[in-house]
């Protein structure tokens, strides 16, 4: 299993950044690719980031060229660095692992507001 623990979540005036990190931790083979959801309130969850085990990466098209996601393979953790925040970005960010070629495993989820 995969324990996953995001930080770096907060309230941020239209404009400015912010730097989400996700820790893994637990007993796994491999983590294949990282990635970070957002839930905005009464919509469903979206996939915002995606990095794979090579650094391949793929954006959503409302993000892209605004967010940055990377990773550490030797400390397990992803980063999404978020700049050029607006208002529509405002929800609730999860980090999900894809491990061992097989599992799926979800963090708790961080909270970002971007206000007006």
């Amino acid at each position: 299993q995969v324990q996953l623990v995001e930080s770096g979540g907060g309230l941020v005036q239209a404009g400015g950044s912010l730097r989400l990190s996700c820790v893994a931790s637990g007993s796994f083979f491999s983590i294949n690719s990282m990635a970070w959801y957002r839930q905005a309130p009464g919509k469903e969850r979206e996939l915002v980031a995606r990095v794979d085990n090579r650094g391949g990466t793929n954006y959503a098209d409302t993000v892209q060229g605004r967010f940055t996601i990377s990773r550490d393979n030797v400390k397990n953790t992803v980063y999404l660095q978020m700049n050029s925040l607006k208002p529509e970005d405002t929800g609730v960010y999860y980090c999900y692992a894809y491990f061992n070629y097989r599992y799926g495993s979800w963090g708790q989820g961080t909270q970002v507001t971007v206000s007006s």
